[in-house]
Parts: C-alpha cells; sequence; structure tokens
C-alpha cells in the first residue's frame, strides 16, 4: 500500500489541492472555496508564511501552514479584545500562528494532524503557537489539548461565521511522541515521515 509522507510544501502551488482537502473535511460550497482560495494566495506570499504537506502517491491528502502573528492582521484584531478580556493578550506576540490545519477524512485518525503540527510548529524558532477552532469537543480540540494547547479564549465570534471559536495557544516546541514496541502501527503514525493509510 502507498505511504503517505510529510513534506514543505510552495503553499502557493498547491492551493487549490489544500482547499479541495479542507472542502472535504468541512463541507464547503464552491462560492466559500472561491473566497478561501484568494485568502490562501494572499497568505502565501506573506513574509514567514511555512506550509507542509501529506501525499499519498503524489496526491495531497493533509496540509498546515502558519506563520509568525502579527498584529496587523485580520485574525489578530479580531481575537485581541476576546484574549485581553482574558489576559492573555501578550500571546498575540512572538508567536507563531497555525492558520490553517487540515486532514481529508478518509486520512484523519492515523496521526497525519499530530505529524503535521509537531512538523509546521518545529520548524518556528518562536516560544509559542497560537491558533483557533471550532468551540466544542472535536477530535482537533483533543489533538491541540495532547500537544499541550490551552484556552486562551472561548466564545470568540468572526464576521460571517456562525459558530463561535476557541484560541489555544501552546509554548513550543510541542512534545512529540517516544514511540514504544508495545505500539500499534496505527497509534505509532504519529510522527513525521512516511505513514501507511488504513
Amino acid at each position: 500500500m502507498d505511504e503517505v509522507t510529510i513534506e514543505p510544501i510552495d503553499l502557493a502551488m498547491h492551493a487549490a489541492a489544500a482547499l479541495d482537502v479542507q472542502a472535504a473535511a468541512f463541507g464547503l460550497t464552491p462560492d466559500e472555496l472561491a473566497v478561501r482560495l484568494q485568502i490562501v494566495e494572499r497568505h502565501a506570499q506573506l513574509p514567514g508564511v511555512r506550509a507542509f504537506g501529506a501525499f499519498r502517491a503524489g496526491r495531497l491528502v493533509g496540509f498546515g501552514y502558519g506563520m509568525p502573528n502579527d498584529r496587523a492582521h485580520w485574525w489578530s484584531s479580531v481575537i485581541e479584545p476576546y484574549l485581553a478580556a482574558n489576559g492573555n493578550e501578550g500571546w498575540l506576540d512572538d508567536a507563531f500562528s497555525v492558520t490553517e490545519l487540515h486532514v481529508h477524512p478518509r486520512f484523519q485518525g492515523i496521526g497525519l494532524g499530530r505529524a503535521l503540527i509537531t512538523t509546521l510548529c518545529g520548524a518556528s524558532a518562536l516560544p509559542r503557537s497560537i491558533l483557533s477552532a471550532v468551540d466544542r469537543e472535536t477530535p482537533a480540540r483533543a489533538l491541540y489539548r495532547s500537544l499541550g494547547y490551552r484556552d486562551l479564549a472561548r466564545r470568540v465570534l468572526f464576521p460571517n461565521t456562525p459558530l463561535p471559536y476557541a484560541v489555544m495557544g501552546a509554548t513550543l516546541p510541542l512534545p512529540t511522541p517516544n514511540p514504544t514496541p508495545s505500539r500499534s502501527r496505527r497509534q505509532d503514525q504519529s510522527r513525521s515521515g512516511p505513514f501507511s493509510p488504513p
């Protein structure tokens, strides 16, 4: 069976394929995809952006990208008052922002999300990381907590998005798993490198 590998990607070059993965994970409409494509292409031009993809047989099946946080960016301006209300405004400085992280539903549950985020954040020299996630108990939130992310603000409302979000932060580097001989192959697939899908 073909393995899945984690590799650095040119975000602009892979933007359309990345959004196909995000659409499969979230059920995005063509109009939503068009808007997000413009955002991703704009992000690809920002200084310090880093992106990694998970590939199987040359096809992108997961991706993540981020950049040093900038208080002038739209995302920061929205979350700043929520962080300030919780005494966490300082997290906007010296932080690597995980902007997007998605795995195609057919490849979820084998450790690709963990491998992508640890690889992505591992490439940063900054002392901490922040991200936002839908504010409900999801596998993504459980993953982030297992990596040391904690809630910095909850019930964050972004314009034109009906669901509330949580902003989470963790100190870097993120922990990497230490495989033991008793772990199954499926459990051990949370590191960067090759993976065999189910």
